[in-house]
């Protein structure tokens, strides 16, 4: 039984949907108010599968999500204002942002570094493939306090005179690297070869469903490990503009790139671009650059599978934004806003996006909003300097 809740869809997102939906294995699947067109499933689909986990509808930035700290210090709100280009500066040095950029491991904090260890005996202990393992022990450590490119971002948001941080990223390359090798042992496993970007289901009981789990479980963990020591490191940021110190307390972490078993079930609910919202969960959507982030509670409404949008959803392609908008209507756009505001994040600007205040209607059923917050700075990685 499948549910829609876009209300501006265009056929080739509705297609794929239908296309996942006519798996023999899935039950039940519901497109959320932001969907856009991804490869595969849609952005925005939520999809359960019985028996089987498909690692290209979870991703390649598998566990990618937001964290909403709440930031407190005496009148900390006036005082970062008044050091609003410090604070740019500061955070902009600290945090590796944009395609490629890494973090030195000398730069993680300590006790970053023993989560990081403690999660890897965690799969080292699981079901696990020893070339990926290997691989993560290599490579996984610089990718932390990175935020990457894209729609990735750090905000720090105002409501009345409290002051929150919003960090969405992910599992950076270690997330691109498993999905790219599960989704080819995925194609390879049903003897088939080519483009692993489709449809290719893993059995949850078989050792190859049983090393994507653990890996996914790490990645989820991993990517959350990466908001907070990027969150360190803003946090450290704004200390050093202020000369004070800044206390930061995680209100709520979210991902929205997953597949997590129902219960005691083999039935798992897959999110691709959506986040959970379960009964009072909390929740964290941004919608762009100039209107903002809204924290919101869950209802737990069946009809959207326990789920809820991920952001406002693109509007239009990155490449027909850069050629369909200017730098000064981009610059226009974010009037009274300190910003990433770049020929390199011109594909990022709020027009690129839909209608934030539209899709949180189309989804009041499924949560109800705890606080609107309001962007006073907000940073982006850029993809790139030219196009």
């Amino acid at each position: 039984m499948k549910k829609i809740f876009a209300s501006d869809l265009d056929e080739n997102v509705l297609s794929q949907f239908e296309e996942c939906m006519s798996c023999d294995f899935v039950i039940d699947g519901a497109l959320m108010p932001d969907a856009h067109f991804g490869y595969v499933a849609p952005i925005g689909a939520v999809l359960i599968t019985n028996g089987c986990v498909v690692p290209s509808w979870v991703g390649y930035d598998i566990g990618c999500g937001v964290i909403a700290l709440k930031l407190t210090g005496k009148d900390l709100l006036n005082k970062i204002k008044k050091n609003l280009d410090t604070v740019h500066n500061k955070v902009q040095r600290n945090v590796p942002m944009g395609l490629g950029r890494l973090n030195p491991e000398h730069k993680i904090t300590k006790e970053t570094k023993e989560k990081f260890v403690n999660l890897l005996k965690k799969l080292e202990k699981s079901p696990h493939n020893d070339e990926i393992l290997a691989y993560l022990k290599r490579k996984a450590l610089s990718n932390l306090g990175s935020l990457g490119h894209g729609n990735h971002f750090i905000e720090i948001d105002t409501t009345g005179k409290d002051v929150w941080l919003i960090i969405h990223s992910g599992s950076r390359h270690m997330g691109h690297e498993v999905a790219s090798r599960y989704m080819k042992a995925a194609m390879n496993a049903k003897g088939k070869e080519g483009n692993a970007e489709q449809t290719f289901e893993i059995d949850t009981k078989s050792k190859l469903g049983k090393e994507y789990l653990a890996v996914l479980d790490f990645l989820l963990s991993f990517a959350l490990l990466n908001r907070m020591e990027i969150a360190n490191e803003v946090v450290q940021g704004i200390e050093e503009a202020i000369g004070e110190k800044v206390k930061a307390t995680l209100w709520t972490n979210k991902n929205h790139n997953n597949a997590e078993r129902i219960g005691k079930s083999q039935k798992f609910i897959h999110r691709k671009g959506a986040t959970p919202s379960k009964k009072n969960e909390k929740g964290v959507i941004p919608g762009n650059m100039r209107d903002g982030t809204f924290l919101v509670i869950g209802k737990g409404n069946k009809d959207f599978l326990e789920s809820s949008t991920h952001g406002a959803g693109r509007a239009m392609s990155k490449t027909r934004a850069r050629k369909e908008f200017t730098m000064q209507e981009f610059k226009k756009s974010m009037k009274g806003i300190k910003a990433t505001i770049k020929e390199g994040t011109l594909d990022e600007a709020p027009f690129a996006y839909k209608d934030i205040f539209k899709v949180m209607k189309e989804q009041k059923a499924s949560v109800k909003v705890y606080k609107h917050l309001i962007p006073i700075l907000n940073w982006k990685g850029e993809s790139s300097k030219r196009f």
